[in-house]
C-alpha cells in the first residue's frame, strides 16, 4: 500500500505530508484546492514527464516522495532485479522525484535510476484512472486488450503473432521484389553489387584487425621499441658494470664456498637460473627487434589496410562483425533480385503455407476469445447491475476480419442500459456519467484478478448523483477490500463509504497561496459532508444528513 506521500514546492504545495490508511482513501475538497495535485504528484513519481514550470514560484527546484509497504514485493523485486537494481527489504519501497529547472533526479531506495524504471515500477504498484480515461473503452484496440487480459490468452495470442510476423517477412519480401520497374531494379542489383564486392575484395576478418592494429602500432613506436630494448640488452650483458658480469662473478665466488659452506650449493644453484633467465632475456630481445619490419613499404601497407577497416566500419557497420552480418544480408538481397522470377515463385509457394499457419493460429486464438467474450459479459453485467442498472447488459462480439498484427478478430462493446433498450455499441452511447459507471464496473471486474496494489480513481464520478452515488461508493468500498483505493470525489455519497477521509483547502497567507490536507475525524467528518451536500452552508439539516450517511455506512460495512 501506499503509505505516505511528501511533496515540497510543488505549484501551491509548499511543504506537505499526506498519509493513507487501508482500504478506500477519499480525498475530497472545494474547487481548486488542490486535490488533483495529490494525483499529480504520483503521477511524477511513476514516470510521467516533469513540466518544470511545476516549480513552485520563487524556489529552485520540488521533490515528490512516496514511501510504499508492500506486504507482497516478489513482482517489485523482480521488475527491481531486471533493470540492475537491488530488491526492495523488507517490502519497503521509497521513491523519490527532485525536479530542478534544468534536470531530474531519480531515486528508489535513495538508488539512482532512470525515468523508464519509474515507469516500469509504476505498471505493477499503481493503476491510475482519470476522469478523461474512459474514452480509451470506446477505442476497439483497447477493448481487444481488455478481452484479452481477462481471458489470460497471452499463449494463443503469442503463437499467433509468430505466425504472422513470417507470413508479414514473406510478404514484404514479395512487396520488395514486386515493386518499382526494371530500371529500378537494375540499379537495385548495381548498387547491392557494389556494396558486396567493396566488402569482398576487402577480405576483412576480426583477427586480421586485431593483428593490423597491434603492428601499426608497434610500426608506429618501432624506433622507440628498439631503443629501449637496446638499452635493457646493454644493461644486461655488455659494459662495466652489466648485471650479466655481476651475476658471473658472483657464480665463481659461491663454487668456491660450498667448500667451506654446504649451504652454498643451492645457492649456486639459484644463481645459476638467473644467469640463464638474464640469457634468454637477451635473446628474445634480439629476436624481437629482428622480426620489427619498421620499413616504409610495411608502414604504408598498415596504414592503408587499417583505413580500410575504418572506412568500411563507417560506411556499413561500428564493427567488423556487423559489417560482414550485413554483407550476407545484402548477398541475399542481390541473390533474389538477381533471381527475381524463381524467387517470386517460390516465395508464392512460402505465401501460402505461412498463410495457413496464421489462419490456424487465428483461428485458435478467436476461440479462445469467443469463450472469454461471454464470461466477460457476465461479469461486467453483474457489476453494472450493483452501480445502479438494474435491467443493463453488456455484451462483447466478435466478427472475422482479414489478418493483423492482434488477430483476425473485430471487436464490440455492446450495453443496454435499462430493460426494453437494444442492445447498442458503447461508443454510441451519448452519457459520459454511464461510460464512468462502466469503466468501473471494468475495473472491478479486473481487480478480482488484478495483482497491482493500489487503484486510484481520480473524479470517476463525475456526472452522476443521487442513489446512483451511492452505488459508486459501494462499489468502490467493495473494490478497496482487496485493493487500496485513493479516490477523488465531489459526491458525499462516495465520500461517506471510504475508510480514510482526506479534505485538501487551500489558504492565502501573505500574499501566497498554501495547499493543506487534514485527516478528518469523527468530529470534522461530518461537517466535511455536510459542506459537499450544502455548499457553503453547513446547516443543521445538512449536518444530520451528513451523520445519517455515515451511520448507515457504518451499519453497512
Amino acid at each position: 500500500m501506499l503509505r505516505r506521500l511528501t511533496i515540497r514546492n510543488l505549484a501551491v504545495v509548499d511543504d506537505l505530508q499526506v498519509g493513507f490508511g487501508d482500504g478506500l482513501n477519499v480525498i475530497t475538497g472545494e474547487t481548486g484546492a488542490g486535490k488533483s495535485l495529490l494525483v499529480g504528484a504520483l503521477r511524477l513519481l511513476l514516470g510521467e514527464r516533469a513540466d518544470r514550470s511545476l516549480i513552485r514560484t520563487g524556489e529552485s527546484q520540488c521533490t515528490v516522495l512516496a514511501e510504499f509497504g508492500l506486504s507482497h514485493p516478489q513482482t517489485v523485486n523482480t521488475v527491481l532485479v531486471e533493470l540492475g537494481h537491488e530488491p526492495c527489504e523488507g517490502g519497503l519501497l521509497i521513491m523519490r522525484r527532485i525536479i530542478t529547472e534544468s534536470s531530474s533526479r531519480n531515486l528508489v531506495n535513495d538508488e539512482p535510476v532512470t525515468l523508464q524504471v519509474l515507469k516500469r515500477l509504476g505498471e505493477v504498484l499503481v493503476d491510475m484512472h482519470g476522469p478523461y480515461d474512459h474514452q480509451s473503452l470506446l477505442d476497439p484496440v483497447k477493448q481487444l486488450e481488455i478481452l484479452d487480459a481477462f481471458g489470460e490468452v497471452q499463449e494463443e495470442r503469442d503463437r499467433y503473432a509468430v505466425a504472422y510476423r513470417a507470413f508479414r517477412d514473406t510478404m514484404d519480401q514479395m512487396e520488395r521484389l514486386q515493386g518499382g520497374s526494371e530500371e529500378e531494379h537494375t540499379r537495385q542489383i548495381e548498387f547491392l553489387t557494389y556494396r558486396v564486392e567493396e566488402i569482398e575484395r576487402a577480405n576483412l576478418s576480426m583477427e586480421e584487425e586485431a593483428e593490423v592494429e597491434r603492428d601499426h602500432n608497434q610500426a608506429a613506436h618501432a624506433q622507440e621499441m628498439m631503443e629501449l630494448s637496446g638499452a635493457a640488452a646493454q644493461a644486461l650483458t655488455e659494459g662495466e658494470g652489466a648485471a650479466f658480469e655481476g651475476l658471473t662473478v658472483a657464480r665463481m665466488s659461491l663454487q668456491r664456498l660450498q667448500a667451506l659452506l654446504p649451504e652454498a650449493a643451492a645457492w649456486s644453484d639459484e644463481l645459476e637460473q638467473a644467469i640463464t633467465s638474464v640469457q634468454e632475456i637477451v635473446r628474445s630481445l634480439e629476436a624481437a627487434c629482428d622480426g620489427w619490419d619498421a620499413s616504409p613499404e610495411r608502414m604504408q601497407w598498415l596504414d592503408e589496410r587499417l583505413t580500410t577497416y575504418r572506412t568500411l566500419k563507417r560506411k556499413y557497420g561500428s564493427t567488423v562483425e556487423e559489417v560482414l552480418e550485413q554483407l550476407e544480408t545484402w548477398r541475399e538481397q542481390l541473390n533474389d533480385l538477381k533471381s527475381r522470377d524463381q524467387r517470386l515463385e517460390e516465395l508464392a509457394v512460402e505465401k501460402i503455407e505461412k498463410l495457413r499457419g496464421v489462419r490456424e493460429a487465428g483461428e485458435a486464438l478467436r476461440a479462445r476469445r469467443e469463450m472469454v467474450a461471454d464470461h466477460l459479459s457476465e461479469c461486467i453485467t453483474k457489476s453494472l447491475v450493483e452501480l445502479g442498472f438494474e435491467h443493463g447488459f453488456f455484451d462483447v462480439t466478435l466478427e472475422d476480419k482479414d489478418p493483423a498484427s492482434n488477430g483476425m478478430d473485430v471487436i464490440e462493446f455492446g450495453f443496454a442500459p435499462n430493460a426494453g433498450e437494444e442492445m447498442r455499441p458503447l461508443r454510441a452511447i451519448a452519457s459520459s456519467g454511464e461510460i464512468s459507471r462502466v469503466m468501473l464496473a471494468v475495473k472491478a471486474v479486473f481487480a478480482d484478478q488484478d495483482q497491482i496494489p493500489v487503484l486510484v480513481f481520480d473524479e470517476i464520478d463525475a456526472n452522476i448523483g443521487g442513489e446512483i452515488g451511492g452505488a459508486v461508493g459501494r462499489k468502490l468500498a467493495q473494490l478497496a477490500g482487496s485493493h487500496q483505493l485513493l479516490c477523488i470525489t465531489h459526491l458525499p455519497q462516495v465520500a461517506a463509504c471510504g475508510t480514510t477521509h482526506l479534505a485538501v483547502a487551500k489558504r492565502v497567507d501573505e500574499g501566497r497561496t498554501f495547499t493543506e490536507v487534514n485527516l478528518l475525524d469523527e468530529e470534522t467528518r461530518p461537517l466535511e459532508l455536510a459542506r459537499m451536500l450544502g455548499g457553503n452552508e453547513t446547516g443543521e439539516v445538512s449536518l444530520a444528513h451528513a451523520k445519517a450517511m455515515l451511520g448507515q455506512q457504518t451499519l453497512r460495512f
